[in-house]
């Protein structure tokens, strides 16, 4: 019997490619890429290499890529980092009730520290109430945090429509994709 797997949301097959590359890496640059030994420089030769790659595909600086251990630690880096950043200019955050728990608990953790979350409810589908977003948006908004595809049901959010919204009140927008 054929399988078909419907969670690619959260996880899928990697290329064979990377498959051989990570398994590489794991057995021949396994070093402690921080350390001063051989095998770690190596290690930390082949990070610097992905860096640039990635950076190159994003047409961005190497030093703007970080990689993290799991999408939970990048939502939670990310989030914090910019709410804390943009603490001076706000103090709110918009994000939907649907979020994966990376993203509501650093908000509900985010409310501990004196910020204020607003969560935007979504229609039978699990969309976005796109005109809540927009109404929801106050002076203080620094961030809005809405992820592409939901990891439980597959919905996938009208991200285009609520990119455009943030630019035009210059608020930045986090979408876990």
């Amino acid at each position: 019997m054929r399988e078909i797997y419907l969670d690619n949301s959260a996880t899928t097959c990697a290329y064979k490619e990377v498959g051989e590359l990570v398994g590489k890496v794991m057995c021949e640059d396994y070093g402690n890429p921080s350390s001063i030994y051989s095998v770690g420089r190596k290690a930390k030769k082949a990070i610097e290499q992905a860096r640039e790659r990635v950076a190159s595909l994003l047409n961005c600086n190497s030093n703007e890529i970080y990689f993290t251990g799991c999408g939970s630690e990048s939502d939670n880096m990310a989030i914090k980092g910019i709410a804390y950043k943009n603490k001076k200019k706000g103090n709110h955050i918009i994000t939907s009730k649907i979020e994966h728990p990376a993203v509501l608990n650093t908000c509900k953790n985010l409310e501990t520290k004196g910020f204020e979350v607003s969560y935007i409810g979504v229609d039978k589908k699990g969309i976005i109430d796109v005109e809540e977003l927009k109404n929801s948006i106050k002076d203080t908004t620094i961030l809005i945090s809405v992820m592409t595809a939901n990891n439980e049901i597959g919905t996938i959010q009208l991200i285009e429509e609520i990119s455009k919204l943030a630019k035009f009140y210059g608020i930045i927008f986090h979408t876990d994709a």
